[in-house]
């Protein structure tokens, strides 16, 4: 007897439809078909201990297993449960009258319990699209698929129950979690906020710029000075995820399995923050099954690079054409997949080798240490960087302050006004979306200066030593500070604290 029945693949962050189809016929073995991992090989064992646990059995006949579309590689143990009620409808074992209405997915124990899978949320829309009754799944992920609306879904903790779904017609209550709900009580809650942070006013504004435009930060300072405290707390002056948003990037942690059991809807943007050891393909994604990386488990959110030349310069350099296009794109044989990564990259550094500024009398570190350091970072990922501010050690002064600093609520109030201003900028022009993707030909139509602005932008070019890399930087800053002030023009003032922003261009660090 053939009977089909119904899972789903991922690949990048979308899913697509698998039909298993399991005849049953004379003879005895077991095949299965249609580009299977070692994973689902192995299912067969998985399948009969849960069977007899479950007082059914695996049938000692001829069984055929395909997984169509049969030229796609499946991987994931995600198929047990699918495969398992194909078997048991295909053996007569149990009614089979409604089983190809539903999507079926979820990972067998010995016992016949159900064990949690990756990718659900990109499944559950999928089984949307395709007009599925409803999606039987682990009761681990119950939450995160009860996001998709309009979707029935089962949670289940045995496969026995759903036999007795199909067979004696037993009821199930569909899981029902106001996801969507929960999401907009939480959205804006933080666990880091910049009212901790001592002192550190000058950072703390140049952040707010960042998170105003969506400029990429270098912090340069000594260990200590709190660069990696500064930089946990700038999602938390990000305006909030809006619900596509969080959708989105939910897919993704999703997908790569990084969400957790009892997980649902992602409330605050993403901050990743991996170890400098980390491998190119790590970083951007990939392996055999290309999963994501740290740049996309990062989108929407913030990529922190500690110590930035530590990190391999080959491994940096894949950063460069992500942090153009905004996404990224891995090719296999058979199949390309596509990842989103838009994301704002802070990164921080220590001035020197010896971890102290050029002009502090700490520091043991000659010119020519000093400048092999600086070029451990390439110029074109260096062009990356619209603000390098130097991050000094915190006076005892302000150590000993108990009075709190601002609230990251009144910075992201500031923020969000500044990014509504952008949105209604570039609302005819699809590819900019916020101040730091202005390109060269907008730069004159969006960013153009007054004759004080110019005339004080050109004396600290002459006066500073200021490269060129840095005009179109402090542009994009200045448009960004404008913005802050509601201001549409860009006045000297603007100007004169975006030039403070560029301290890696000045003479004095050798670069």
């Amino acid at each position: 007897m053939l009977i089909k029945t119904y899972g789903s693949a991922v690949y990048g962050v979308n899913a697509q439809l698998i039909t298993v189809e399991v005849n049953i016929d004379k003879g005895i073995g077991y095949q299965l078909v249609g580009l299977p991992d070692n994973a689902i090989k192995e299912s067969a064992h998985r399948i009969s201990a849960a069977l007899k646990n479950c007082g059914y059995k695996m049938p000692g006949k001829k069984i055929t297993v395909n997984m169509a579309p049969a030229d796609l590689r499946k991987e994931g143990s995600a198929y047990d449960l699918t495969i398992a009620m194909g078997i048991l409808a295909a053996s007569e074992q149990i009614k089979c009258e409604h089983l190809q209405e539903y999507l079926i997915m979820g990972e067998l124990s010995l016992d016949g319990s159900l064990q949690p899978i990756k990718g659900v949320l990109p499944i559950a829309i999928q089984a949307r699209q395709e007009g599925y009754k409803g999606f039987f799944l682990p009761k681990q992920n119950a939450k995160e698929a009860a996001i998709v609306n309009e979707l029935t879904v089962y949670a289940i903790e045995n496969i026995k129950e759903v036999i007795d779904f199909f067979d004696k017609g037993k009821a199930l209550t569909p899981s029902y979690v106001n996801t969507r709900e929960e999401f907009f009580k939480s959205y804006t809650n933080h666990p880091y906020d910049f009212s901790e942070v001592k002192g550190q006013e000058n950072v703390k504004r140049a952040l707010e710029i960042a998170a105003a435009g969506g400029h990429n930060v270098l912090l340069i300072g000594p260990p200590g000075s709190g660069k990696t405290m500064l930089a946990k707390r700038l999602p938390s002056i990000l305006p909030p995820l809006t619900l596509s948003e969080a959708l989105e990037t939910t897919k993704i942690h999703s997908v790569a399995g990084k969400l957790g059991n009892e997980s649902s809807l992602m409330t605050v943007r993403p901050y990743r923050n991996p170890h400098h050891t980390i491998s190119g393909a790590a970083l951007v994604g990939g392996g055999t099954y290309p999963q994501p990386g740290e740049i996309s488990l990062s989108h929407n959110g913030v990529l922190f690079l500690d110590e930035l030349p530590e990190f391999n310069r080959q491994v940096l350099e894949v950063l460069r054409q992500p942090l153009e296009d905004r996404m990224v794109t891995i090719s296999r044989t058979r199949f390309t997949v596509t990842y989103p990564s838009s994301f704002m990259l802070i990164a921080s550094m220590n001035p020197s080798p010896s971890g102290y500024f050029p002009d502090d009398p700490k520091n043991t570190s000659s010119i020519q240490e000093m400048q092999r350091y600086m070029n451990k970072i390439s110029g074109p990922l260096l062009d990356r960087f619209d603000i390098h501010i130097e991050v000094s050690p915190v006076a005892f002064d302000d150590l000993s302050e108990k009075r709190k600093g601002e609230s990251s609520e009144a910075i992201r109030n500031r923020v969000i006004k500044a990014r509504e201003l952008q949105t209604i900028r570039y609302k005819s022009i699809e590819e900019i979306h916020y101040n730091s993707q202005i390109g060269p030909k907008q730069l004159d139509v969006f960013c153009g200066l007054n004759e004080d602005s110019k005339k004080l932008l050109k004396k600290a070019i002459d006066k500073l030593g200021l490269s060129a890399r840095a005009y179109d930087r402090i542009l994009r800053v200045g448009r960004t500070i404008a913005d802050l002030d509601e201001s549409e023009e860009i006045g000297s003032y603007h100007i004169a604290e975006a030039i403070q922003y560029r301290s890696l261009d000045r003479n004095h660090w050798g670069v």
